[in-house]
Protein backbone atom coordinates (compact mmCIF):
# COMPACT_ATOMS: atom_id res chain seq x y z
CA UNK A 1 0.00 0.00 0.00
CA UNK A 2 1.48 3.37 -0.83
CA UNK A 3 2.18 6.19 1.65
CA UNK A 4 0.86 8.86 -0.97
CA UNK A 5 -3.00 9.05 -1.61
CA UNK A 6 -3.59 9.70 -5.39
CA UNK A 7 -3.75 13.35 -6.27
CA UNK A 8 -7.94 14.24 -6.25
CA UNK A 9 -9.21 15.02 -9.52
CA UNK A 10 -12.35 16.80 -8.77
CA UNK A 11 -12.65 20.03 -9.55
CA UNK A 12 -11.95 22.52 -6.51
CA UNK A 13 -15.10 24.58 -5.36
CA UNK A 14 -14.97 28.03 -6.54
CA UNK A 15 -15.28 30.69 -3.87
CA UNK A 16 -18.44 31.76 -2.37
CA UNK A 17 -17.67 34.92 -3.93
CA UNK A 18 -17.70 33.77 -7.34
CA UNK A 19 -21.04 31.89 -7.19
CA UNK A 20 -22.70 34.99 -6.07
CA UNK A 21 -21.43 37.10 -8.88
CA UNK A 22 -22.55 34.09 -11.23
CA UNK A 23 -25.78 34.19 -9.66
CA UNK A 24 -26.19 37.43 -9.90
CA UNK A 25 -25.35 37.99 -13.04
CA UNK A 26 -27.70 35.55 -14.62
CA UNK A 27 -30.80 37.32 -14.02
CA UNK A 28 -29.26 40.80 -15.46
CA UNK A 29 -28.74 38.34 -18.13
CA UNK A 30 -32.09 37.42 -18.11
CA UNK A 31 -33.66 40.98 -18.25
CA UNK A 32 -31.16 41.82 -20.95
CA UNK A 33 -32.72 39.33 -23.16
CA UNK A 34 -36.05 40.17 -22.98
CA UNK A 35 -35.83 43.87 -23.48
CA UNK A 36 -33.58 43.01 -26.73
CA UNK A 37 -36.31 40.56 -27.09
CA UNK A 38 -39.05 43.17 -27.19
CA UNK A 39 -36.94 45.51 -29.40
CA UNK A 40 -36.62 42.83 -32.28
CA UNK A 41 -40.67 41.70 -31.35
CA UNK A 42 -41.79 46.15 -31.93
CA UNK A 43 -39.28 45.81 -35.12
CA UNK A 44 -40.38 42.32 -36.81
CA UNK A 45 -44.50 43.69 -36.12
CA UNK A 46 -43.64 46.93 -37.65
CA UNK A 47 -41.91 45.25 -40.62
CA UNK A 48 -44.68 43.16 -40.95
CA UNK A 49 -47.32 45.40 -40.75
CA UNK A 50 -45.64 47.75 -43.39
CA UNK A 51 -44.68 44.49 -46.11
CA UNK A 52 -48.38 43.24 -45.61
CA UNK A 53 -50.24 46.52 -46.44
CA UNK A 54 -48.18 47.38 -49.31
CA UNK A 55 -49.25 43.84 -50.70
CA UNK A 56 -52.85 44.47 -49.99
CA UNK A 57 -52.40 48.40 -52.25
CA UNK A 58 -50.69 46.36 -54.92
CA UNK A 59 -52.87 43.85 -55.30
CA UNK A 60 -55.92 45.92 -54.89
CA UNK A 61 -55.40 49.25 -56.49
CA UNK A 62 -53.86 50.11 -59.43
CA UNK A 63 -51.19 52.56 -59.81
CA UNK A 64 -52.78 55.90 -59.23
CA UNK A 65 -56.05 54.64 -58.27
CA UNK A 66 -57.54 55.60 -54.76
CA UNK A 67 -59.99 54.93 -52.36
CA UNK A 68 -62.60 56.17 -51.58
CA UNK A 69 -63.42 58.57 -55.01
CA UNK A 70 -64.43 62.58 -54.05
CA UNK A 71 -62.54 64.67 -51.54
CA UNK A 72 -62.16 62.90 -48.71
CA UNK A 73 -59.75 64.38 -46.00
CA UNK A 74 -57.91 60.70 -46.47
CA UNK A 75 -57.63 58.55 -48.90
CA UNK A 76 -56.01 55.29 -49.31
CA UNK A 77 -53.79 55.66 -53.23
CA UNK A 78 -51.48 53.31 -54.84
CA UNK A 79 -48.42 55.60 -54.88
CA UNK A 80 -44.64 54.51 -55.83
CA UNK A 81 -41.89 56.70 -54.79
CA UNK A 82 -38.25 55.95 -56.10
CA UNK A 83 -37.17 58.81 -53.78
CA UNK A 84 -36.62 59.59 -50.19
CA UNK A 85 -39.20 61.03 -48.14
CA UNK A 86 -41.27 63.82 -49.53
CA UNK A 87 -40.34 62.56 -53.10
CA UNK A 88 -36.18 64.05 -52.73
CA UNK A 89 -34.06 61.82 -54.01
CA UNK A 90 -35.73 60.63 -57.10
CA UNK A 91 -34.48 58.04 -58.74
CA UNK A 92 -31.47 57.13 -56.91
CA UNK A 93 -32.18 54.05 -55.52
CA UNK A 94 -28.29 52.68 -55.30
CA UNK A 95 -27.56 55.76 -53.02
CA UNK A 96 -31.12 55.06 -50.77
CA UNK A 97 -30.80 50.77 -50.45
CA UNK A 98 -26.65 51.37 -49.30
CA UNK A 99 -27.83 54.52 -46.78
CA UNK A 100 -30.71 52.40 -45.91
CA UNK A 101 -28.28 49.34 -44.99
CA UNK A 102 -26.14 52.11 -43.39
CA UNK A 103 -29.13 52.97 -41.11
CA UNK A 104 -30.30 49.93 -40.07
CA UNK A 105 -26.67 48.50 -39.43
CA UNK A 106 -26.52 52.30 -37.21
CA UNK A 107 -29.93 51.31 -35.41
CA UNK A 108 -28.76 47.86 -34.43
CA UNK A 109 -25.04 49.51 -33.23
CA UNK A 110 -26.82 52.00 -31.15
CA UNK A 111 -29.12 49.82 -29.41
CA UNK A 112 -26.36 47.14 -28.26
CA UNK A 113 -23.41 49.54 -27.71
CA UNK A 114 -24.09 50.48 -25.34
CA UNK A 115 -27.22 49.17 -23.88
CA UNK A 116 -30.13 51.16 -24.26
CA UNK A 117 -31.93 50.91 -20.65
CA UNK A 118 -34.60 53.51 -20.91
CA UNK A 119 -38.00 51.37 -22.63
CA UNK A 120 -39.19 54.37 -24.47
CA UNK A 121 -35.54 54.34 -26.51
CA UNK A 122 -35.57 50.73 -26.97
CA UNK A 123 -39.55 51.25 -28.76
CA UNK A 124 -38.33 54.39 -30.47
CA UNK A 125 -35.20 52.45 -31.71
CA UNK A 126 -37.39 49.28 -32.68
CA UNK A 127 -39.89 51.48 -34.51
CA UNK A 128 -37.55 52.89 -36.60
CA UNK A 129 -35.20 49.67 -37.34
CA UNK A 130 -38.81 48.14 -38.62
CA UNK A 131 -39.71 51.30 -40.79
CA UNK A 132 -35.78 51.14 -42.35
CA UNK A 133 -35.97 48.02 -43.11
CA UNK A 134 -39.38 47.86 -44.36
CA UNK A 135 -38.95 50.46 -47.08
CA UNK A 136 -34.95 48.99 -47.85
CA UNK A 137 -37.01 45.72 -48.87
CA UNK A 138 -38.99 47.90 -51.45
CA UNK A 139 -35.89 49.56 -52.84
CA UNK A 140 -34.09 46.06 -53.23
CA UNK A 141 -37.06 44.32 -54.74
CA UNK A 142 -38.94 46.70 -56.85
CA UNK A 143 -36.46 50.13 -56.92
CA UNK A 144 -39.11 52.13 -55.36
CA UNK A 145 -41.52 52.19 -52.31
CA UNK A 146 -45.28 51.45 -52.30
CA UNK A 147 -46.53 54.63 -50.42
CA UNK A 148 -50.75 54.62 -49.77
CA UNK A 149 -51.93 57.00 -47.14
CA UNK A 150 -53.18 60.26 -48.32
CA UNK A 151 -54.02 63.52 -46.63
CA UNK A 152 -55.01 65.95 -49.01
CA UNK A 153 -52.33 68.75 -47.28
CA UNK A 154 -49.30 66.27 -46.99
CA UNK A 155 -47.18 64.01 -49.25
CA UNK A 156 -48.58 60.25 -49.26
CA UNK A 157 -46.73 57.97 -46.92
CA UNK A 158 -47.00 53.86 -45.46
CA UNK A 159 -46.25 52.52 -42.29
CA UNK A 160 -42.55 52.48 -42.44
CA UNK A 161 -42.77 56.04 -42.32
CA UNK A 162 -44.89 56.52 -39.85
CA UNK A 163 -42.71 54.11 -37.67
CA UNK A 164 -39.67 56.35 -38.45
CA UNK A 165 -41.23 59.69 -37.68
CA UNK A 166 -42.95 58.57 -34.90
CA UNK A 167 -39.73 57.09 -33.55
CA UNK A 168 -37.48 59.97 -34.39
CA UNK A 169 -40.70 62.47 -32.59
CA UNK A 170 -40.12 60.06 -29.48
CA UNK A 171 -35.92 59.87 -29.30
CA UNK A 172 -36.08 64.23 -29.73
CA UNK A 173 -38.89 64.48 -26.85
CA UNK A 174 -37.10 61.63 -24.89
CA UNK A 175 -33.78 64.02 -24.75
CA UNK A 176 -35.63 67.41 -24.40
CA UNK A 177 -37.19 66.13 -21.33
CA UNK A 178 -34.12 65.29 -20.11
CA UNK A 179 -32.29 68.61 -21.16
CA UNK A 180 -35.16 70.30 -19.26
CA UNK A 181 -34.48 68.09 -16.11
CA UNK A 182 -30.86 68.69 -16.17
CA UNK A 183 -31.12 72.81 -16.50
CA UNK A 184 -33.83 72.60 -13.57
CA UNK A 185 -31.26 70.80 -11.55
CA UNK A 186 -31.65 68.69 -8.25
CA UNK A 187 -34.77 70.47 -6.25
CA UNK A 188 -34.49 72.19 -3.62
CA UNK A 189 -34.47 70.79 -0.35
CA UNK A 190 -37.60 72.39 0.51
CA UNK A 191 -39.32 71.36 -2.59
CA UNK A 192 -38.52 67.67 -2.25
CA UNK A 193 -40.93 67.56 0.99
CA UNK A 194 -43.74 69.40 -0.36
Amino acid sequence: MSEHAPPDTAPLPSPAGEREATIEERPAETSRLRRSAGFFLIAATVLALDQATKAIIRATLSPGESWPDGDWLLNIVHVTNSGAAFGILQGQTVFLIITSILGVAAIVFYYVSPPLEHGLLRVALGLQLGGAAGNMIDRIRMGEVTDFVNFEFFPAFNVADASITVGVVAIIGFFLALETDRMRGPPEAGEASD
